[in-house]
């Protein structure tokens, strides 16, 4: 079997990208695990290895279809075009060339010809342009190439997993925006993303509330009682092991968290900031969800270190490892549902006629003598 193609987006040339990107390459028994394919610029990498004095060494290909399997690839998205690169300033430069990556590599992956894509940070501002109106890379990923799926933002590390209802809105608008079926919609993905990305049969869920102390019966908040509550019973008669709401306050704090397989938040910071205080160092945002495996670091551009050479590359090949272990999992969840038994046996909850009427009408469907 062929190693895993791993599209790399380099995100804003004026963080820490492509010296995330470096350090993460600059062992060599990474490319053991991957073929790596940077869609940027060679002379722009080359300005950052100088930078911080980087031994990475990478080769320049033209297309994705012609990477050397035991090289750090780069695909030159801008021809013999000059960069100005600011470290730790955001430009309309650094944007268009953001995007000009974000582009080309989805553009391979249409086309097949990368397997997984990480992203590097973007600023989400200076990115803004006719084609890219969106709150970030979620969004747009799954606009582009999310075959009308949904996108669920996921912040992981090996021990703890938690999703957001909402993403990249004002928390004025929170409120607004939870509603009955959005926290089915995402705990359904979260639950099949549980089983087929991570290979976890029966998973548990924990789901926070929206308001204190879960809006102690209605004082203070009505979301848990007339939306979430009702919800979570609902999947849970349904088979989804979701439990809750839980005031974020006291789940964190107790370590609650290490019972669950995940965790739905219903806000950014809700779930994010207790996330970064306890996995900075390795977190990956992984979206769940969408047919594409995408990763990136849990961090931004770093505008502040940019160019100083003291960026931590922990999260960034924590995000690598990570769409690699996911790729291979689908595979292999995939492959074990692709021809399920015909059920040979009656529940004792469904032992009546109605499963034995069935297995009849099947037998007689393949023609056999009853």
């Amino acid at each position: 079997m062929r190693k895993i193609k791993v599209g790399i987006t380099h995100g804003d040339i004026n963080g820490i990208g492509y010296e995330v990107i470096l350090k993460t390459f600059e062992n060599p028994e990474m490319l053991e695990l991957c073929t790596p394919i940077v869609y940027g610029s060679p002379k722009t990498a080359t300005y950052h290895r100088k930078a911080f004095e980087c031994s990475t060494n990478y080769i320049v290909k033209s297309s994705a279809r012609e990477a050397d399997e035991n090289m750090l690839n780069i695909v030159n998205c801008f021809g013999e075009e000059e960069i100005k690169i600011d470290f730790g300033q955001s430009t309309p430069e650094a944007g268009k060339a953001a995007f000009a990556s974000l582009e080309r590599a989805l553009d391979d992956y249409r086309k097949g010809n990368i397997d997984v894509l990480v992203t590097a940070p973007i600023n989400k501002n200076n990115i803004q342009c006719e084609g890219f109106h969106f709150p970030g890379h979620t969004e747009y990923i799954e606009e582009k190439v999310g075959g009308g799926s949904k996108a669920l933002m996921v912040l992981m590390n090996d021990s703890l997993r938690v999703a957001l209802a909402t993403t990249h809105i004002p928390i004025s608008k929170v409120a607004g925006a939870i509603s009955k079926d959005l926290i089915e919609e995402k705990i359904r993905i979260l639950n099949q993303s549980l089983k087929r990305d991570f290979l976890i049969d029966n998973p548990r869920i924990a789901v926070l509330a929206l308001n204190p102390h879960c809006g102690d019966g209605g004082l203070i908040g009505s979301e848990e009682q007339e939306i979430i509550i009702p919800t979570i019973e609902q999947l849970f008669a349904e088979g989804i092991r979701c439990f809750g709401p839980y005031a974020a306050d006291g789940f964190f704090g107790s370590s609650n968290y290490t019972h669950f397989d995940a965790i739905l938040a219903m806000y950014h910071d809700q779930g994010l900031a207790p996330f970064k205080a306890l996995a900075m160092e390795n977190g990956v945002n992984y979206t769940a969800g969408l047919p594409i495996v995408r990763t990136s670091p849990d961090h931004g551009t770093a505008y502040d270190i940019a160019g100083k050479g003291i960026a931590k590359e922990d999260s960034f090949r924590a995000a690598i490892y990570t769409a690699i272990d996911v790729a291979r999992n689908r595979r292999t969840y995939d492959e074990a549902h692709s021809h399920p038994l015909k059920k040979q046996y009656y529940e004792k909850k469904d032992d009546s006629d109605k499963l034995k009427l069935d297995q009849v009408t099947d037998d007689n469907d393949l023609g056999l003598e009853l």
